[in-house]
């Protein structure tokens, strides 16, 4: 329940933040409520993404997405909504700036850095995401995101019930068990 509390904090403030920076407020100012929910480089929010590392191209592809109404993600759907396309890549080009996420806690113990490294290979995770799992162009950065977010997301895409812009992770995970899930989450989270 504290968590519950304390993510409905983090939204109120984001949305409140979002609806108050101005237009033509320097984007660090524009960029605080952002920052505010998902880190400045590592989330620290239960379920939300950490920011750092991600490339533009993605950036603007998942805020258009949100303005969109393509995936519904709130309070997102509603902070993009107002955005205009240069928003889009300004908010983008802003959120590349943030330094990359980290880590902290136990690395992952052998036999899970196996079963990880097997399922990345098995499911070809790095022709999208890159031999690093660092991303390129308009596909995500996975490496040293949140275990929890990365559970969900994959979920999501298994489910359908979170659609890509295009349907490639949508089928991948089809292929993946709730094991299988987990310790994807797990290792990658920990690169």
């Amino acid at each position: 329940m504290r968590i519950l509390r304390g993510l409905g904090s983090a939204l109120g403030a984001m949305l409140a933040g979002a609806a108050l920076a101005a237009p033509d407020a320097p984007m660090q100012e524009r960029l605080a409520p952002c920052i505010g929910c998902h880190g400045a480089g590592t989330s620290e929010t239960e379920g939300v993404p950490s920011l750092g590392g991600q490339l533009p191209d993605y950036v603007v592809t998942q805020l258009f997405q949100f303005r969109e109404k393509q995936r519904e993600a709130p309070p997102m759907n509603d902070v993009a909504a107002g955005f205009s396309d240069d928003d889009l890549r300004a908010y983008a080009d802003a959120v590349a700036t943030l330094p990359l996420p980290s880590r902290s806690g136990l690395p992952a113990d052998p036999a899970l850095t196996e079963r990880g490294q097997a399922l990345v290979a098995k499911h070809q995770c790095n022709s999208c995401h890159g031999a690093d799992l660092a991303g390129r162009d308009a596909i995500p950065r996975i490496r040293a995101q949140r275990e929890d977010y990365l559970a969900k997301a994959l979920t999501g895409y298994k489910s359908n019930s979170r659609p890509g812009y295009d349907p490639a992770m949508n089928e991948v995970a089809q292929g993946l068990s709730e094991a299988e899930i987990k310790d994807l989450a797990a290792y990658v989270s920990r690169l």
